[in-house]
């Protein structure tokens, strides 16, 4: 199967055979599948191994005494729950499944080995650590600036984007587990809320939601829409437009001065080379 972490990653840099089978390898581990609405980590708990999500959806969640709950950032295939734990005596927060999840279990000193060595997979997987950490700033932007038409179209975009990395999308269309209080747990709103702005998205045309599958109409409308700029999620070869991965999202990742330059170079090498023919 289609490495989904490696898919990840591979936005930050190439890797060579022997990387992708470090890579490939960490899939070797046990796998375990929690049911939807189980808790995959329990705040406080110190864990032996590093949950790779695998299939499925996981969602990084705090619970108040009062019962109130809020979602603080969603984990897609590729994404890494808890690679923090070798450092921290236990999670600050936990991770449950928002579907039936899959999870390749990690042996924690594995992840550290790779984390403390100095190679591409090392730098890789702190660009991993810390694009999630650049997600949860950007939701306490969404809760805090942006109104609330805005803050479920900014959850959109980002998660097409998402799924588009790692190959999750059939035209625009991605698999949207949220039921609507979930989605209002994500968003900060209430359920009601979230119904009246998934219809005033549906009536501009903008989305389709059937089932558990969400189809954006028009990405380029819906990013307008949410004032969305992709830069947080770092995606560095696709910003500049690297042919060997930026066909998976390129159209809704604007380029990076350093991407732009890159191709005006192209331009003018294609031109000059034509010319000497």
């Amino acid at each position: 199967m289609t490495n989904p972490l490696t898919m990840k990653l591979e936005q930050f840099t190439s890797f060579d055979p022997e990387e992708r089978q470090r890579l490939d390898q960490l899939l070797s581990y046990p796998t375990k599948t929690y049911a939807r609405g189980k808790t995959i980590i329990r705040e406080g708990e110190k864990v032996d191994d590093i949950h790779l999500v695998l299939t499925g959806l996981a969602a990084r969640s705090k619970t108040l005494r009062s019962g109130a709950r809020q979602f603080m950032a969603l984990l897609v295939p590729g994404d890494l729950c808890d690679v923090e734990v070798f450092v921290l005596e236990g999670m600050d927060h936990d991770i449950v499944a928002m579907t039936e999840t899959t999870c390749v279990l990690v042996p924690a000193k594995v992840i550290e080995g790779l984390l403390t060595e100095s190679t591409k997979l090392t730098k890789a997987l702190w660009w991993s650590t810390m694009t999630d950490s650049a997600v949860l700033r950007e939701w306490i932007v969404d809760h805090g600036s942006r109104d609330s038409i805005e803050r479920i179209a900014h959850l959109m975009c980002e998660m097409l984007i998402r799924y588009r990395i790692i190959g999750e999308t059939t035209d625009d269309s991605f698999p949207f587990l949220l039921n609507q209080e979930e989605l209002a747990d994500a968003t900060g709103m209430t359920p009601v809320h979230v119904n009246r702005m998934l219809q005033q998205l549906r009536s501009k045309g903008l989305i389709e939601l059937t089932g558990k599958v969400l189809t954006v109409l028009d990405p380029k409308g819906l990013q307008q829409l949410a004032k969305y700029e992709s830069s947080y999620l770092h995606l560095v070869r696709t910003e500049r437009r690297d042919p060997e991965v930026s066909q998976r999202a390129g159209d809704l990742v604007s380029a990076s001065p350093h991407g732009l330059l890159h191709d005006a170079a192209e331009k003018v090498k294609s031109v000059f080379g034509s010319s000497e023919g």
